[in-house]
């Protein structure tokens, strides 16, 4: 409910969104504080995006100037009240240097070196399909960042096609527990005041005859394939614990984005990261096997690779990420990745049911992809270790490897096994 400049109530149908609302608000005068729009700002006029550009030349007896004009959607209005404007009427120069980027691309994609002085509707079309492109993947990125989860910012960016958001697909920070399934939360905790530096019958770790995982700067010190037990919520030591590190979550600013080669999304971190340190958790939705090989043949003939075995003692649970899952849905493999499988235990110290945590194998770059490898072996000499292999995606291949259908490789390194299965 609204009321415009003479005093007088105007009522809008509930299936309004706020937009549409914006837009009728400023056609009949009317303010609303909810939208946002006052007596002060009824006439303002701001940029959502830039459609279309063209150079005008203006003769002023013998002089000749050049005008850049750029076609703009305003934002709280239909696009029947686009206007053309010049350059020096646009203060919104983040979405001039946006535009200037796209249509380069567009440029480079067309094998033209600089823009024509009015480009054609194929171009035009190109240009907004990616304004609203962007739009839409602010509005997620917003969303993700909105769970409260991660101590860095995820970025979303696509800067490759006009692919957004993944349909079907549910963003989550914690395991979804599937039918039949029952996480038995820990009874007992550590009794330590100082779990590095004077652990008490060695802390969570040494209660399951395991040494203590991080050294005084949270990285991992024991060798892939041993299991990493934290402190969990009935131990007497705080939240500021050194063995506290995967529950922690999420530390470093990472970005979702488009690949150039064909393999999707990917996810790269915009910081760097030390060795040893973790990164994310694989998360998703925690089945049997018997559902993860129902659901695994549809994913074959999908090409999808979503599926991870919770092997750790027996193969009795896996974790599916394909529909409900976290930042590392988007991971992609590599035949040499950046990025370690370790078994976590927290809250839960069924052997069967691990958390599943990533961390850098080496230093890793700002800018640099995040990768690992859907076949990693974690030590195949030494047998305890070997329980550990991921077998990521393999469940719901039934048969010899003969019989699986084969999945071409694209990680591009210099060691590439060509296939991923």
């Amino acid at each position: 409910m609204a009321e415009n400049l003479k005093g007088q109530v105007c009522r809008v149908a509930c299936i309004a969104n706020a937009d549409q609302l914006e837009v009728i608000c400023r056609e009949q005068g009317v303010v609303c504080g909810e939208l946002g729009i006052s007596k002060n700002n009824l006439c303002d006029y701001e940029v959502e995006y830039l459609c279309d550009y063209k150079r005008k030349v203006i003769t002023d007896g013998k002089t000749q100037t050049v005008q850049e004009l750029y076609l703009v959607k305003w934002k709280g209005f239909p696009e029947s009240s686009n206007t053309w404007e010049p350059r020096k009427n646009l203060k919104c120069v983040d979405l001039l240097n946006q535009f200037w980027e796209d249509l380069n691309v567009e440029m480079r994609r067309q094998n033209k070196r600089s823009a024509p002085r009015r480009l054609d509707p194929a171009t035009v079309s190109q240009l907004i399909q990616r304004a609203k492109l962007r739009q839409t993947l602010k509005q997620w990125e917003v969303h993700l960042n909105s769970l409260g989860a991660h101590k860095g910012h995820i970025y979303v960016r696509n800067l490759v096609d006009l692919e957004g958001p993944p349909k079907n697909f549910t963003y989550i920070n914690d395991y979804k527990v599937g039918d039949g399934i029952m996480l038995n939360e820990v009874s007992v905790g550590c009794e330590c005041t100082d779990c590095l530096g004077n652990p008490v019958e060695g802390c969570c770790a040494g209660a399951s005859q395991h040494k203590f995982a991080y050294n005084e700067l949270g990285q991992v010190r024991i060798r892939p394939g041993l299991p990493i037990y934290e402190c969990n919520k009935r131990c007497r030591c705080g939240l500021d614990c050194l063995n506290r590190v995967v529950q922690k979550g999420i530390r470093y600013s990472l970005c979702i984005f488009r690949t150039d080669n064909g393999r999707g999304w990917g996810v790269r971190t915009m910081e760097r990261i030390r060795k040893n340190t973790f990164v994310m958790e694989y998360v998703g939705e925690i089945i049997t096997t018997e559902e993860a090989e129902r659901r695994g043949q549809i994913y074959d003939k999908e090409g999808a690779t979503y599926l991870f075995d919770l092997d750790y003692v027996d193969d009795e649970y896996t974790v599916d990420a394909a529909y409900y899952g976290n930042i590392s849905h988007f991971v992609n493999h590599s035949c040499d990745p950046n990025l370690q499988v370790y078994n976590v235990f927290i809250d839960n110290l069924d052997e069967r049911l691990p958390r599943i945590a990533f961390f850098a194998t080496r230093g890793i770059k700002a800018g640099e992809e995040l990768t690992f490898d859907y076949k990693m072996k974690i030590d195949p000499v030494d047998a305890e270790s070997t329980k550990m292999d991921s077998n990521f995606s393999l469940t719901g291949l039934p048969g010899s490897p003969k019989k699986r259908m084969r999945m071409e490789c694209k990680c591009g390194v210099a060691t590439c096994r060509k296939y991923l299965f």
